[in-house]
């Protein structure tokens, strides 16, 4: 039986990749998104084995009020993401290879103004920044990833986090608004306590 099964998947993987490598910017092989609520394939680059789980909304925003955008969605080898992803991209997100994701994240590189009191929130221009999110990391689950985000390589981001910050690779970040908590030492090649701001806490 578990034979029988892994078979039909592989068959799902593989009708699902020759049905849509034209639709996508591109995609490496073995990639898979489970029945997505949305996704804008012309501004996303898949690379190899790349599995992203059921309900993700993976969204290029090409305009907004009459203004133009240029969306670039890239994801990495052997990145992985549980359910209900929500990542939507007016400007450029990199999710490098390694990664892994758990369930109802949500990453974007847009900012809805709010300056304006005499009108609605939602109605007025976004500001977009770049976000990036390192090789071989791992974020747990509802955390949020805000604009203008740089995530170094193997850096944990905890579950419920809000991330607007840049992190140096090898951090452990946790919290609303999200602060660095330990961050590798190479010298004892260990990892130790630090400040907010990633200086080692004295012993």
């Amino acid at each position: 039986m578990i034979k029988y099964f892994n078979l039909i998947k592989k068959v799902n993987v593989r009708v699902w990749y020759f049905s849509n490598r034209f639709r996508f910017k591109s995609i490496g092989k073995k990639s898979f998104i489970n029945s997505p609520l949305k996704i804008t394939p012309l501004c996303i680059s898949l690379g190899e084995n790349v599995r992203v789980f059921k309900n993700c909304r993976i969204e290029g925003v090409f305009s907004y009020n009459n203004v133009n955008f240029n969306p670039s969605i890239i994801v990495g080898n052997n990145v992985s993401v549980q359910q209900n992803l929500h990542l939507t991209c007016a400007n450029s997100i990199v999710i490098g290879k390694n990664t892994a994701i758990a369930s109802n994240v949500t990453i974007t590189d847009i900012h809805h103004q709010y300056e304006n009191i005499k009108i609605p929130i939602e109605s007025q221009d976004i500001l977009v920044q770049q976000v990036k999110i390192g090789e071989n990391c791992k974020i747990y689950n509802n955390s949020v990833i805000l604009p203008g985000c740089k995530i170094g390589n193997h850096v944990t981001i905890g579950a419920n986090s809000v991330v607007a910050i840049e992190v140096p690779d090898y951090c452990v970040v946790v919290g609303a608004p999200a602060k660095i908590v330990k961050r590798y030492n190479f010298e004892s090649k260990s990892w130790q306590k630090t400040n907010a701001d990633g200086t080692f806490l004295k012993l």
